[in-house]
């Protein structure tokens, strides 16, 4: 088992915990009564949605217990004292592209936080990683899948 350490906003604690509730509570028993269903239908050697619900028995249970295991090493940051001299997680930092000065924001937050609908990109993200660590007026070269971009760090504040 991986035991490493995540950090995550409160809300992002919340959030997980919340899932994992309504994995437990609303999709297990719902699996549950799908492979009762499909037991009832008779020979399970040929019963595709016996099959179907089993498989996603499985899934839903492999998710559950990554959750669990998220939840129990995770340490809830205090978002009213991140420090901002630095890019970390928890940051608002905008950033600029050097090649076509185009400005974007984001908070860099734990992999299991991300979203970038939300602007939210995990530390993990080859951007998130280029970032960890600089401090504003840093220009920094990040490798993306289109290549090396040139970054200006232009703000880092608190989220």
């Amino acid at each position: 088992m991986d035991n490493k350490i995540i950090y995550l906003s409160e809300q992002g604690f919340n959030d997980l915990k919340n899932e994992l509730n309504h994995l437990v509570t609303v999709e297990r028993p719902n699996i549950i009564k799908q492979i009762a269903e499909a037991r009832d239908k008779g020979d399970l050697s040929e019963n595709a949605e016996y099959d179907a619900a089993k498989e996603s028995q499985g899934l839903l249970e492999a998710k559950i217990s990554k959750l669990e295991l998220d939840l129990s090493n995770a340490r809830i940051l205090d978002e009213s004292n991140v420090d901002t001299s630095t890019v970390r997680l928890l940051t608002h930092v905008t950033i600029e592209n050097l090649e076509n000065s185009m400005q974007m924001s984001y908070i860099i937050v734990s992999e299991s936080e991300a979203d970038i609908t939300a602007k939210k990109i995990s530390s993990s993200s080859p951007i998130g990683k280029g970032l960890l660590g600089k401090k504003e007026g840093d220009i920094v070269d990040i490798n993306v899948p289109n290549g090396t971009v040139k970054f200006k760090i232009i703000s880092i504040k608190s989220s």
